[in-house]
């Protein structure tokens, strides 16, 4: 086991997203995963039917506690539900001395399209967590949140993810999966220039949560001390195996093989 991931972020009661999803990516990707819960939901893969936030000096409090102990090479941010939690998390961060990488994945809406961020916590997350990530990770809907700028191709894309990068995080890899086309694009920008990263659409409704486990996955590769763009590499490979591999559970948007990466047990 190597590298050591703590990640705040909000529970999934059907496994398939959220806090859950994030300790198998990282788990399955050999690095350490120490969490810190933000919020509890109670949802399936049909959607979302309650948020409960979690107090936000209880929410710092289990991150100081882990970082004081056990530590961390990679910090991942999910799902902070309001903007209180969201100085909490930045506040502790910055205490703590904003010293490993940080990956934010500005989780705003669920697929199933239940709100998961207060709408007037968006301003708060760009003033607070952006500026300090090493990389955010929004899809284009949570892009456009950010930004408001339409995005309908890869050129808006671009425009998009030069916008966030002016918000201060030293990259960004936009999640092309809402485009209408048969070819899947992610970005990846960077003081360093970009990469497109191009690939075949897997056309299936077993997707839930593939933000968070992308999100982890990169986290997990950063904590592992590998490069950025290697990083994004390995855990779009780790997430594309993990869709085709999916086990088909639930009667909506489904969750992903997680653990394709170990062995069967019999």
């Amino acid at each position: 086991m190597k590298g050591r991931v703590l990640i705040v972020a909000g529970s999934d009661s059907g496994g398939g997203a959220g806090i859950q999803a994030d300790i198998k990516a990282v788990s399955a990707l050999g690095a350490y995963a120490a969490t810190a819960i933000a919020a509890l939901t109670a949802q399936n893969t049909k959607g979302v039917f309650g948020v409960l936030p979690i107090d936000p000096a209880f929410v710092a409090l289990q991150m100081k506690v882990v970082l004081e102990d056990i530590g961390a090479d990679a910090m991942k941010i999910g799902m902070l539900a309001n903007a209180a939690v969201i100085e909490a998390v930045a506040a502790e961060y910055e205490a703590q001395g904003g010293n490993v990488p940080l990956v934010v994945d500005p989780v705003m809406v669920a697929k199933s399209g239940h709100f998961l961020l207060e709408p007037d916590a968006v301003l708060t997350l760009r003033k607070r967590l952006l500026p300090m990530a090493a990389i955010v990770t929004p899809n284009l809907p949570e892009a456009e949140a950010l930004t408001d700028v339409p995005i309908r191709d890869l050129d808006d894309m671009r425009r998009a993810a030069e916008l966030i990068l002016t918000f201060g995080p030293r990259a960004v890899l936009l999640k092309g999966g809402h485009l209408e086309d048969d070819r899947l694009y992610d970005l990846l920008v960077s003081e360093d220039g970009e990469t497109v990263f191009e690939g075949a659409r897997v056309h299936t409704p077993h997707t839930h949560g593939t933000g968070c486990t992308m999100a982890s996955a990169i986290a997990a590769g950063l904590a592992q001390g590998m490069g950025m763009t290697d990083a994004v590499a390995r855990a779009r490979s780790y997430v594309e195996t993990a869709i085709l591999t999916a086990p088909g559970f639930g009667h909506g948007h489904g969750p992903l093989n997680h653990l394709h990466t170990v062995r069967d047990y019999p």
